[in-house]
C-alpha cells in the first residue's frame, strides 16, 4: 500500500449511465447546425482572488524585467461568469463581487433580454452547480418575471465529472493564462483587464472546432456504458 498516493478523476472509473446520457445529450448540441432562432452557448463561472501590492513595483529597464517584492495583500475575491459562443467565436465575462443565485438569476436575464432578444429558445450548457437551477430566478424575481425568462430558456448539463465537456471552463482557463496570470489588485482593475481581453479574442473571432462526437464516445469511452444483460 501507499496511502499517501492519490488520483483525481475527471471522469467516472466505472460504467455510468448517468453520464454517458448527459454526456450524448451534450455532444449532440455541439455537432448540431447553427440556429439564430435556437442558438446555443456554454455557461460557466469561476473566481479570482485580488491581490494588492504592498511595496511599488521597480519597473522593467533593458535586460531587466518588471520586479515585485514576494510579498501582497489580498483584497477579496471577485466571481466571473462565462458566457460563450464556440460557433460564432464571441464571448462575454461578466465580474461580480459574489455568486449567489440571484447573481446567476440576472445572468440568464443578460441573455434573454440582451443578448439574444429575438431569439425563440435559448439553449444553455452548463455544470450542475447548486446555483445553475430553475428555481434561482424564483429567488430573484416575481414568478411573472422568472417565468417569462425561464420560457426562452433550455437548460443541459455537463454530467458530473465531466467539466471537460464544458466549452466555456476551457475558454476560462484561456482566461486565466493570458490575462489573469500576475496580480490584480481590485476589481475596477480586473474588469478592465478583462475587458481588453475580451474585446481582443472577440476581435479575432477565436472559435472552437469540437471534433470529439458521440460516435467517438461510444468506442473511446465504451467502459463508461452499461453493460446491457440480454
Amino acid at each position: 500500500m501507499k496511502p499517501w498516493l492519490n488520483q483525481s478523476w475527471v471522469i467516472p472509473p466505472k460504467e455510468s449511465a448517468e453520464f454517458v446520457c448527459a454526456m450524448e445529450d451534450v455532444l449532440d448540441i455541439y455537432h448540431s447546425e447553427y440556429d439564430q432562432q435556437n442558438p446555443w452557448l456554454c455557461f460557466d463561472e469561476s473566481c479570482q482572488q485580488l491581490v494588492k501590492e504592498t511595496k511599488e513595483k521597480i519597473p522593467a529597464e533593458p535586460r531587466e524585467p518588471e520586479r515585485y517584492d514576494y510579498q501582497y495583500e489580498r483584497n477579496g475575491v471577485a466571481n466571473m461568469f462565462m458566457f460563450f459562443e464556440p460557433l460564432q467565436g464571441g464571448r462575454h465575462v461578466e465580474v461580480t463581487q459574489q455568486r449567489t443565485a440571484s447573481d446567476y438569476a440576472h445572468q440568464m436575464k443578460y441573455l434573454v433580454d440582451e443578448r439574444y432578444p429575438d431569439a425563440q429558445k435559448i439553449r444553455v450548457i452548463q455544470d450542475n452547480l447548486n446555483t445553475h437551477v430553475k428555481a434561482s430566478l424564483y429567488k430573484a424575481f416575481e414568478p411573472e418575471e422568472a417565468k417569462r425568462i425561464l420560457d426562452k430558456l433550455e437548460f443541459h448539463y455537463t454530467p458530473k465529472h465531466g467539466s471537460w465537456l464544458n466549452m466555456a471552463e476551457i475558454e476560462l482557463s484561456v482566461l486565466n493564462r493570458q490575462c489573469l496570470d500576475r496580480r490584480i489588485p481590485d476589481m475596477d482593475s480586473l474588469k478592465q483587464e478583462i475587458k481588453v481581453w475580451e474585446e481582443n479574442r472577440n476581435e479575432k473571432s477565436n472559435s472552437v472546432d469540437w471534433r470529439f462526437t458521440t460516435a467517438d464516445a461510444r468506442i473511446k469511452l465504451k467502459k463508461l456504458y452499461p453493460s446491457i444483460q440480454t
